[in-house]
C-alpha cells in the first residue's frame, strides 16, 4: 500500500466548486477521504459519495470540529463567505480561527488553503479577507500551504461564467477601467494538481505559493481571446473611466447569471493587477511534461464540457449568499408560525416514468410549464433586488441531485422516479418550497404539486396574500402543461418503438 493510501485527507467545502472536484482527484491518488459538510445529504448525492466518509460539521460551530479532524493527516480548507450579506470578513475570521485551533489540537499534519493571489495596489475586501484567513492558518502551529490563485478557468467556475456570458452576450461593449488590469489566469486542471500535490509537501514548509498559468493578460484580452477560442466574431470593447466597481457589478449581475453578491467581490478583485510574483511551488510540485495549460486551451476544454453537459461541479452548487430561505441552525422547528400551502394535482394517461422525466427536467431551458412571462418577471424582480433570478439555470439539463441549483431554487431532496423538493433562493420575506411528485394510478399516473411558504413577520403574511391572486396563473397551469408534455413524450416514444407496418 502506498503512503497516500495510508493517509486521511479532510475536505471542507466538499459540495462546492473546488471541493467537489478535488475529492475524486484525491481518491484517484490513493488517499482516504473524509468530507465535512453542513448538510450530509447534499454530499451523499455526488457520484463519489460511496467512496468517502461524510461527516456533519460547520466551521462556525467549533463543537463539531474535533470529530471531523480526528485522525486527519491533511486538512483542506476550502471555505469562504464571499458575497455573504453583512460582515463576511468577520465570519471568515472566526471560522478560520476555530478551524486552526481545532486542527492544532487534533494533531493534523498539514493544512492546505486555496486563497487569493496578492495584487498590486489596494486589496479588495474579498482579497483582504482571504489574506487574513491565510495569516490565521499559517500561524496555527500546523504546517500550512496557502495556494494563491487569481482567475480560475474551468467549466462552471464563477470567474469563467462571468467571462463567458459577458463575451457571448455583448458583441460590442463599453467597459470600465478594470478591463485593462493585468491578470494571470489558471486552468482548473492545474489548480487541482497543485492542491493534490500540496498534501506531500515536507513538514517544514509553512508558507504561501502563487499558482498561475503561463499567460499574463488584461481582462480585455481575455474577452477577445475567449471570443476567438469560442469561434465568435471579434468583439468591440471601448473603455470608459465612468463605471465604478459597484456599478460594474450591477451591470455584470444583469448580463450574466452570476448574482451581484458574488459578482461584486470578483469585480473588486479585478481593479488591481493579479500577477504571480514567484513560481516556487514548482520545487515541490513540478510542472507537467506538457507544461501548464494556456488560457485559450483551458477555455476550449471548459467549453467542451459546458456544451456536452459534463459539468461535475458548478459555482451555483454553493449556497447562494444571503438567501433568505436558507435554514439557520438557531431556527426552532416552529419558527415562522403559519404555513401557507397551494396544492394541485392531475391524473394523466402518461406513465409515471414519463412524468418523472419531465419533473426532473424543470427549469433552465425547459422552463416551468406555466405563463413564462410571469416567471421571467419574477426572476427579473429578484435579480434587480440583488437575488439570483432565473439566469442561473441548472448544472445538468436532464438529471438532478441534492444541492443542485435550478434557476432561483435549490434541490433539497430527490426520490428518483417519485418526488422532488425545491427550496426557494429568491429574495423573500420567509422561506418557500415547491414539491413535485408522481405515483402510478391505474394504467397512467397522478401528478401532485405543492407550494409551501413559511412567512417571516407581518411582511411575510402580506407578501403571501398579495401574490395569492396570481397563483392560479403561476401554479395553476403547471399540472396541465407538465402532464401534457409527459403525454406527448410518451406518445413519441411509443411511436418510435412501434414496428413499421407494410
Amino acid at each position: 500500500m502506498s503512503d497516500s493510501a495510508q493517509r486521511r485527507c479532510l475536505v471542507t467545502g466538499a459540495t462546492g466548486y473546488i471541493g467537489g472536484r478535488l475529492v475524486p482527484e484525491l481518491l484517484d491518488a490513493g488517499y482516504d477521504v473524509r468530507c465535512m459538510v453542513r448538510r450530509p445529504e447534499a454530499a451523499a448525492a455526488h457520484p463519489w459519495a460511496d467512496r468517502v466518509e461524510i461527516v456533519r460539521g460547520d466551521v462556525l460551530d467549533p463543537a463539531t470540529l474535533p470529530a471531523a479532524l480526528d485522525g486527519v493527516d491533511v486538512a483542506y480548507y476550502l471555505i469562504h463567505a464571499m458575497g455573504s450579506a453583512g460582515d463576511f470578513a468577520e465570519r471568515d475570521r472566526r471560522a478560520a480561527a476555530a478551524f486552526a485551533e481545532a486542527a492544532e489540537r487534533a494533531g493534523v499534519g498539514r493544512i492546505v488553503y486555496l486563497g487569493g493571489m496578492r495584487s498590486g495596489g489596494v486589496l479588495s475586501r474579498h482579497l483582504r479577507s482571504r489574506a487574513e484567513v491565510a495569516r490565521i492558518l499559517l500561524g496555527s502551529g500546523v504546517p500550512t500551504a496557502v495556494l494563491r490563485a487569481g482567475v480560475i478557468i474551468g467549466s462552471g467556475s464563477a470567474s469563467f461564467e462571468m467571462l463567458r456570458y459577458l463575451t457571448e452576450r455583448l458583441p460590442a461593449m463599453v467597459t470600465p477601467r478594470w478591463v485593462t488590469s493585468r491578470v494571470q489566469p489558471i486552468a482548473i486542471r492545474d489548480v487541482l494538481r497543485y492542491l493534490v500535490g500540496a498534501a506531500d509537501l515536507p513538514p517544514d514548509v509553512n508558507r504561501g505559493f502563487d499558482i498561475a498559468g503561463p499567460d499574463v493578460l488584461t481582462y480585455r484580452e481575455m474577452m477577445l481571446r475567449y471570443a476567438h477560442a469560442a469561434g465568435l466574431p471579434p468583439r468591440v470593447i471601448v473603455r470608459v473611466p465612468l463605471l465604478s466597481p459597484w456599478l460594474s457589478s450591477l451591470w455584470v449581475g444583469l448580463i450574466t447569471p452570476v448574482p451581484g453578491q458574488i459578482a461584486r467581490p470578483l469585480v473588486e478583485s479585478l481593479t488591481s493587477e493579479v500577477v504571480a510574483d514567484e513560481h516556487d511551488i514548482a520545487r515541490y510540485v513540478p510542472d507537467p511534461p506538457d507544461g501548464l495549460m494556456g488560457f485559450e486551451e483551458s477555455v476550449r476544454l471548459a467549453l467542451r464540457r459546458v456544451r456536452s453537459g459534463d459539468v461535475s461541479t458548478w459555482w451555483g452548487s454553493a449556497a447562494t449568499p444571503g438567501a433568505p430561505s436558507d435554514p439557520l441552525p438557531t431556527d426552532p422547528d416552529w419558527a415562522g408560525g403559519s404555513l401557507y400551502v397551494d396544492e394541485r394535482e392531475r391524473s394523466t394517461p402518461a406513465p409515471a416514468a414519463a412524468v418523472w422525466h419531465v419533473i426532473e427536467g424543470v427549469g433552465g431551458r425547459n422552463g416551468w410549464y406555466s405563463l413564462p412571462v410571469a416567471w421571467r418577471l419574477r426572476g427579473a424582480v429578484d435579480r434587480l433586488s440583488g437575488g439570483v433570478g432565473l439566469r442561473r439555470g441548472r448544472r445538468d439539463p436532464v438529471h438532478l441531485r441534492v444541492g443542485d441549483a435550478v434557476d432561483f431554487w435549490r434541490v433539497e431532496s430527490v426520490e428518483p422516479g417519485r418526488a422532488l423538493r425545491l427550496r426557494a433562493e429568491m429574495l423573500l420575506p420567509g422561506r418557500a418550497w415547491l414539491d413535485l411528485s408522481v405515483e402510478p394510478e391505474g394504467a397512467g399516473s397522478r401528478y401532485r404539486q405543492r407550494a409551501i411558504f413559511r412567512p417571516r413577520g407581518l411582511l411575510g403574511h402580506l407578501y403571501w396574500w398579495s401574490i395569492s391572486p396570481f397563483h392560479g396563473l403561476i401554479f395553476g397551469g403547471m399540472p396541465r402543461n407538465l402532464t401534457a408534455t409527459a403525454e406527448r413524450e410518451a406518445r413519441e416514444g411509443a411511436d418510435r418503438r412501434e414496428p413499421a407496418r407494410v
